[in-house]
């Protein structure tokens, strides 16, 4: 499977099933190297075939909703582990400061809700957790928070799709412009922040 494909969220989901997507979902929310995965436009691709009985959307939502937790927790395990090295981490293929610059900004200007908010903003979703463990937030502060936004994040996320593939005729033709705009506004706060920095 070339670069592309695994990109392509109705690809990767048709290639690697359900148990694929959970492992998906998993690394991007806790992995540092999975900031790259296209959890959103997954998601909701994943909603839209479960409509399509592809599989069973109550599977996919309470799978979903385990692995995001268990990914963030994983997270948070690596950054109370790791401390403070991590702002001093070189740069490789898959890490990058820029990244947790970000995620921190992020963090700081949200506190512990950020760890809510965070799930729908691409890259600072997979940093946030790993900064809520650098900070030493507390743990079952963190947990609350971590699985009020698996839940929020993989429901309306996924009930979007299966909603749309079982209400709008021939929904495979507007895929691709919808995950577009999944993607666009997703990445929106950050190119607001970016914005903003540069002025």
């Amino acid at each position: 499977m070339s670069i592309l494909e695994l990109l392509d969220p109705k690809i990767l989901i048709q290639t690697v099933g359900i148990l694929g997507v959970f492992a998906v979902i998993f690394a991007e929310s806790g992995l540092f190297f999975g900031f790259f995965l296209p959890g959103d436009s997954l998601l909701f691709t994943a909603g839209l075939l479960a409509s399509q009985d592809y599989f069973s959307i109550t599977s996919l939502i309470f799978g979903c909703i385990i692995f995001a937790i268990l990914g963030d927790n994983v997270g948070y395990a690596f950054g109370r582990r790791v401390g403070e090295k991590i702002f001093i981490r070189e740069d490789s293929f898959f890490f990058h400061k820029k990244h947790v610059a970000r995620a921190q900004i992020f963090y700081e200007k949200y506190g512990k809700k950020a760890i809510v908010l965070a799930r729908f903003v691409p890259v600072v979703r997979t940093f946030a957790p790993i900064l809520a463990g650098v900070g030493k937030m507390q743990y079952r502060t963190f947990l609350v928070y971590n699985i009020v936004g698996g839940v929020v994040w993989v429901s309306a996320l996924s009930l979007l799709g299966f909603v749309l593939g079982n209400t709008v005729p021939d929904i495979d033709k507007y895929v691709l412009p919808i995950i577009a705009l999944i993607i666009f506004i997703s990445i929106l706060p950050i190119l607001l922040s970016y914005i903003k920095s540069r002025k």
